[in-house]
């Protein structure tokens, strides 16, 4: 089973270093996991290491040669396999099965991966587990993310009141990245110590990123009240309501084409929709018939007429009731 956090924090200070570990998921966490991971292996000694970048022409040869290879400076040596898209291929899944049922002596393997979900795992996962360590770090859910903030303010020394928490947590809107960079930001301006709602406010500007893909992802989410706001960040940032529209119809066009599909699944496959967005349209069309849907196409494209002069309304006011009752269907009365 993949470690948990405790867990890993307890691997990851042990006084050695496992065969083989697979670090998977949101790519801010990995990527410092991953970097925490190489320090502890210099502190025991691992001082050579080999980065192996996996393309769409990479050799896997190349993992076993490097595994078996003799080391020029060291007896102990950290391999480096970056994996962007956790799929490793059959070509990829043999040789890391092949490296995990013989792992070389004083050789650790290290395979990042920063897409992940259920579906990249496999029995070459389950070999790594066997042999290794398994880590899946996802993004804090919306519950989790004035926790997770806590966590990483006191990481740097610092500790906010709950207020000042929240306030972070929805100025960043889910952007890890984002969050990370104003609690180091935080963290020089106002150096260790408390920070009360005020000083927050003072301190952090604003990092939403206030984008349609946010938007249309919150509307069909179901999230209603993080749309509306995100819609209001586009209008005070004076985007163009007719580039909105455009991405806006042609998302509830796909959500069209995927209610009238007889196979679900396989109309998403050949949308080339990723897991989390494919999942993201099937709870949206649960929630609604497919009139519904029909319905909101229809209000966008008028939107889209008042945009552009052609018919009388105010166009932002119409765009609001769009996304209500596009997150909520039983607000489906705004659109009339």
């Amino acid at each position: 089973m993949p470690l948990n956090h405790l867990q890993w924090q307890k691997a990851l200070a042990a006084d050695q270093l496992s065969p083989v570990y697979l670090l998977a998921g949101e790519e801010l966490l990995v990527l410092e996991a991953a970097d925490a991971l190489r320090a502890q292996a210099r502190k025991l000694g691992y001082s050579e290491r080999q980065v192996l970048d996996v393309g769409a022409h990479f050799d896997w040869d190349d993992l076993a040669r490097s595994a078996a290879g003799m080391s020029l400076f060291a007896t102990r040596r950290l391999l480096d396999l970056r994996l962007p898209t956790g799929r490793p291929g059959v070509e990829g899944a043999k040789a890391i099965n092949e490296f995990c049922a013989n792992p070389p002596p004083d050789v650790s393997l290290l395979i990042t991966a920063v897409e992940w979900s259920n579906k990249h795992e496999g029995a070459w996962t389950r070999q790594i587990d066997s042999a290794g360590c398994v880590v899946i770090f996802n993004a804090p859910r919306p519950n989790e993310w004035t926790a997770w903030i806590g966590a990483r303010l006191a990481s740097r020394g610092l500790t906010a009141t709950a207020d000042a928490a929240a306030l972070l947590a929805e100025r960043v809107e889910g952007n890890l990245l984002a969050a990370a960079q104003e609690i180091d930001k935080l963290a020089v301006l106002h150096g260790q110590g408390k920070i009360d709602a005020a000083e927050m406010e003072s301190l952090v500007a604003d990092s939403a990123r206030y984008d349609v893909f946010k938007l249309t992802d919150a509307a069909l989410g179901g999230e209603g009240a993080r749309a509306l706001r995100i819609l209001d960040g586009l209008q005070a940032e004076g985007d163009e309501l007719i580039a909105l529209m455009g991405w806006l119809v042609n998302q509830l066009q796909l959500a069209l084409r995927l209610a009238n599909a007889h196979d679900f699944a396989a109309q998403a496959r050949a949308e080339r929709l990723w897991p989390a967005r494919e999942q993201l349209f099937r709870k949206a069309l649960r929630r609604a018939s497919r009139e519904h849907w029909m319905q909101c196409l229809a209000r966008a494209a008028r939107i889209d007429r008042i945009a552009k002069g052609r018919e009388s309304g105010d166009a932002w006011l119409e765009t609001q009731r769009l996304i209500a009752a596009m997150a909520e269907p039983r607000a489906a009365q705004a659109l009339v």
